[in-house]
């Protein structure tokens, strides 16, 4: 099973010139690797493979000397992120593979082998740069892949290596409604559980939204180019960072806990991209960031051998009385309440939808993928 383990870097002036170098090679290389399909596509009708890339590389490090400073697998790891974003391009019909800028907010290159952690003296080795000053907070057991090296627009440096701990997936466990959960998500509360629990959302980006406006004014009045705005965007670049450091602690947090306290956890798919079309609701739902807390669920029920359900995205969920079944056509998004004509119960709207997540998802005709 691989995991991935990340530590934050501190390398000195000398290693982070190397790190530089090493971000700015692999740059180079994406680059010159995309201009080189893109001209094979458009000449010979084909494009070139990675491998020929590879032994091209070779050739190129003669007519640019400063490539030789440079880890030669970090070069062909540049290649083989080019053949993966030309795979996620035809696979999953995302936008085609772009240039790489200097202005990417992060900028990264790998390290596929012949690098060592010693947990003992807190460094780690990669090729070409020697032993650097790294904060290993936890250990790790088996066999290390690819490590990738990371900076970050607030110039912090991180290590994310992938690890094989050679022990298989685990199976997974049973599951019944006792040990089910149904999972409503939302912009009031984060997330709403069929038991009745709501979850409160943080809202980290809309407490930080004063002062980021504050800070975005200050940038926009520097002078291009001045050492006043380098400072200002630091400053707001440090902000982002903290409310998106708050958002993923407060995820992982809570995505460990249900988790861990259930054998099933019931979700319902949705179309965050239809929905961010919303421009009322835009900025609400990228704050919740609801993708990226179902794709923690998902891998950590992997994890431990848990059972992820989806229902279709188009599952009156809402609409529905969980008790006896009668359908509310005239329910809005303004009603946070309503009352059963049927069965005379009333509904928190959340609480209900949750419950009746649950059981779509229990009913197996209407799970996704099954």
């Amino acid at each position: 099973m691989l995991k991935a383990y990340k530590y934050r870097l501190y390398p000195n002036k000398e290693q982070e010139e190397k790190f530089l170098q090493h971000i700015g090679a692999g740059r180079f290389i994406y680059n010159w690797a995309l201009e080189n399909k893109i001209k094979s596509y458009e000449t010979e009708g084909k494009s070139v493979s990675r491998f020929t890339l590879n032994k091209m590389i070779t050739e190129l490090k003669v007519e640019h000397e400063w490539l030789k400073n440079i880890n030669s697998q970090s070069l062909q790891g540049a290649t083989l992120n080019l053949d993966n974003a030309f795979t996620k391009f035809f696979r999953e019909k995302t936008g085609f593979p772009k240039f790489k800028s200097k202005k990417n907010p992060v900028q990264s290159f790998s390290v596929p082998q012949f690098y060592k952690v010693d947990f003992d003296n807190d460094k780690i080795k990669l090729p070409k740069i020697g032993w650097v000053k790294t904060k290993l907070h936890r250990r790790f057991e088996g066999k290390g892949k690819t490590a990738t090296v990371s900076k970050t627009s607030t110039g912090k440096y991180y290590i994310s290596i992938l690890v094989d701990n050679e022990k298989e997936i685990p199976e997974k466990q049973s599951f019944d409604g006792n040990t089910t959960i149904g999972v409503d998500v939302g912009i009031k509360d984060f997330a709403i559980i069929s038991n009745g629990e709501k979850i409160n959302n943080p809202k980290n980006l809309k407490n930080s939204m004063k002062r980021l406006k504050v800070l975005h004014k200050r940038l926009s009045r520097k002078q291009k180019g001045s050492k006043s705005r380098q400072k200002a965007k630091l400053s707001l670049s440090k902000l982002h960072e903290k409310v998106s450091n708050q958002r993923n602690d407060f995820q992982h947090k809570l995505s460990s806990k249900l988790i861990s306290e259930n054998q099933a956890i019931a979700l319902e798919t949705l179309n965050v991209e239809g929905m961010m079309k919303n421009h009322s609701l835009a900025q609400h739902i990228a704050d919740a960031s609801w993708s990226s807390f179902m794709e923690k669920l998902e891998y950590k029920a992997e994890w431990y051998g848990k059972t992820i359900l989806r229902i279709g995205q188009f599952a009156p969920s809402t609409k529905i009385c969980n008790a006896c079944g009668y359908y509310n056509k005239d329910i809005t998004l303004a009603d946070r309440k309503w009352g059963c004509p049927e069965c005379k119960i009333e509904h928190d709207r959340d609480i209900n939808a949750a419950i009746n997540i649950k059981k779509f998802a229990l009913d197996r005709q209407n799970l996704i993928g099954i």
